[in-house]
């Protein structure tokens, strides 16, 4: 973990910061800039208006860990609904789900049952379903279970993200199955035996990986960052790409860079987040780098 981002965790975990974002004006008109709303109807409201302007979506419920059953199933049924909002209204979008919210932590058969449901109704649908990756906690098991399913029943995608050490070899386990790889950097507070914690290594690792993506037939790599230099690797390596691949930016992040890449002819996804629980989003975001501190403290006070 660097200094930085202990900081952030930390600060953001006080209960006069939580309140100062949750429960004031600014704190709420910043969540509305970064998450499209409290519903799937505004969500798909949002989300519509981005597919005009000629964007992709992957609609993400917020959550975190469950513990019990009846949440688990009750997320389950929201993705569901997700799946069926994009099948009728005609979005151009997939959906990107935690395992942890389909009850990993309570039982692996849960979560893997319900991976297989909305695979099968991912592929009804036409569409796709992405599996966030979590804190190194989880990982072994979610790319278990993207492995399993995703040879079965197919439909899927998985992030995986550049700062993790294991992560040539889940690339190399991951690529032959032929999904799309939302390859990040990483957004999670994780110990130095798993994690790199230096920002250039980090950058360099993604880099890396980003070659190893890009050359690789038959799976679909999903560019997800708003660097600018990784940007430009990813442009760079475009050119000799044989395939499909899109780049993947946060709602309300950069807009700017996102509306220029469309004009530019690549596809762009945009991550839309909606749901109540969107705190602990927001500060993960905020704790990935100093800029991103200094772009919601913007936000947030107007300046």
């Amino acid at each position: 973990m660097t200094i930085f981002t202990r900081a952030v965790v930390g600060a953001t975990a006080a209960r006069p910061v939580k309140s100062l974002i949750t429960e004031t004006k600014p704190g709420l008109a910043l969540a509305k800039k970064f998450v499209a709303g409290d519903t799937l109807d505004e969500a798909v409201e949002v989300g519509r208006v981005l597919n005009e302007r000629g964007f992709l979506l992957s609609l993400d419920l917020l959550g975190e860990e469950v513990h019990d059953r009846v949440s688990a199933v009750a997320a389950l049924n929201e993705y569901m609904a997700c799946l069926e909002r994009i099948d009728v209204d005609g979005l151009d979008a997939n959906i990107s789900v935690k395992l942890t919210q389909l009850g990993l932590s309570i039982d692996e058969g849960v979560a893997r049952h319900a991976v297989e449901q909305l695979a099968k109704r991912a592929a009804e649908a036409g569409t796709t379903v992405t599996i966030d990756m979590e804190d190194s906690r989880f990982t072994e098991q979610t790319v278990d279970i993207y492995a399993d399913v995703q040879a079965s029943i197919g439909h899927l995608g998985i992030a995986i993200q550049a700062y993790m050490k294991r992560t040539p070899d889940d690339l190399a386990r991951l690529i032959p199955l032929g999904g799309h790889i939302r390859l990040c950097k990483g957004a999670y507070v994780e110990p130095s035996e798993a994690a790199l914690g230096v920002k250039a290594a980090v950058d360099g690792a993604y880099e890396e990986y980003l070659k190893t993506l890009m050359a690789a037939e038959g799976t679909k790599p999903a560019v997800a960052t708003h660097d600018p230099d990784l940007i430009e690797a990813a442009r760079s390596l475009s050119a000799q790409r044989i395939g499909y691949f899109e780049f993947q930016m946060l709602y309300g992040v950069r807009s700017d860079l996102q509306e220029s890449l469309v004009g530019e002819g690549f596809p762009v996804r945009i991550y839309l987040p909606f749901g109540s629980q969107w705190y602990p989003y927001l500060t993960r975001r905020m704790a990935e780098r100093p800029a991103n501190v200094w772009f919601f403290a913007r936000a947030m006070f107007g300046a």
